[in-house]
């Protein structure tokens, strides 16, 4: 025990630069008593309206709540979501001048309708298409202006654009001579391109169909599927998380370990892979093995899943878990 809060007193010693794509998660709670007559859908009565970090910016939020130091880049649109996120952001310490502003696209905002604690429908705004060469010049960049001063890198990647094979190729090398950590919470469509980055993150679902295994049915698959992906990827590190059943953790030349989940309840998984990623960076950069900062990330998982919506842990609540558990 007092490994891990040694481990956790550092964190306020830690900078993290956090790369990717940046967003608000809006939730929007009511109540339905009736169904529409004008088609078969449930009327929602709204109660209440709350606005969140998401994304990359959820990652960024995590690192602070513990009590670490953090950078994002990213970018975002020039409108209402852009403001109030930047604005949650500063207030919390988070250096935002690494985020740039494309006004050719919205922020991306994603809203959940949530009714009697069911999410009853998801609605995305976003644009899709590859960011202008300007705008990529431009995240490259801020990587090379703010990676000096990290002392570890997260790439959170959710597809959207800004984690790229060409800023890849830039700052895994960078990364890797400053001889920092730098962590990935993986997207299907780019998993053949995080090549020797210290560790990968996927849920079970993202690894299979990342290294296009055909199933994941019993302990075996598992295992089969993370010594695919260290053998084709090359990291120092590989931690499937399976939900229900916690998290598997892949080292070469190490035995494959197990980690049970230490939820007690689950109410809300929304943002629980960034919590995984940030306190897991944190504590590697804070001096943990990859098993300790395995089983630390684990234990934050564990608390923000029994929380609503896009939720972070605080240094007092993850003391307080593993002292209630060891």
């Amino acid at each position: 025990m007092q490994r891990y809060e040694k481990i956790i007193s550092n964190f306020a010693r830690k900078n993290i630069l956090v790369i990717g794509d940046i967003m608000v998660d809006r939730f929007i709670y009511g109540n339905v008593s009736r169904i529409s007559p004008e088609a078969p859908v449930p009327v929602v009565e709204i109660s209440k309206e709350i606005y969140m970090a998401g994304g990359a910016a959820n990652v960024v939020a995590n690192i602070v709540s513990v009590g670490g130091s953090a950078c994002v880049i990213g970018v975002a649109g020039e409108d209402f979501s852009a403001e109030y996120l930047l604005k949650s952001l500063n207030s919390n310490g988070i250096v935002t001048s690494g985020v740039i502003k494309d006004k050719s696209r919205p922020t991306i905002l994603k809203t959940r309708i949530i009714a009697h604690h069911q999410q009853v429908v998801r609605v995305d705004r976003e644009v899709k298409t590859s960011f202008d060469r300007k705008i990529l010049d431009s995240l490259i960049n801020n990587v090379h202006n703010s990676v000096t001063a990290a002392d570890a890198v997260i790439l959170s990647d959710y597809g959207k654009g800004v984690i790229c094979e060409k800023l890849l190729k830039i700052v895994i090398p960078l990364a890797r001579k400053r001889k920092i950590p730098i962590t990935v919470d993986p997207k299907i469509e780019h998993f053949s391109k995080y090549k020797r980055v210290t560790c990968l993150t996927p849920n079970l679902n993202e690894a299979t169909e990342g290294i296009k295994a055909i199933k994941n049915k019993t302990e075996e698959d598992v295992v089969n599927i993370g010594r695919k992906i260290m053998k084709k990827l090359r990291p120092d590190a590989l931690i499937i998380t399976r939900g229900e059943k916690g998290m598997t953790l892949f080292e070469p030349s190490r035995r494959i370990r197990n980690i049970p989940t230490r939820a007690k309840e689950v109410y809300d998984v929304t943002g629980a892979g960034d919590t995984v990623i940030a306190i897991f960076t944190l504590a590697l950069a804070s001096g943990a093995s990859f098993y300790e900062a395995t089983e630390i990330s684990n234990y934050a998982a564990g608390i923000v899943v029994g929380k609503l919506g896009t939720a972070t842990v605080t240094s007092k609540e993850l003391l307080e878990a593993l002292k209630e558990q060891k």
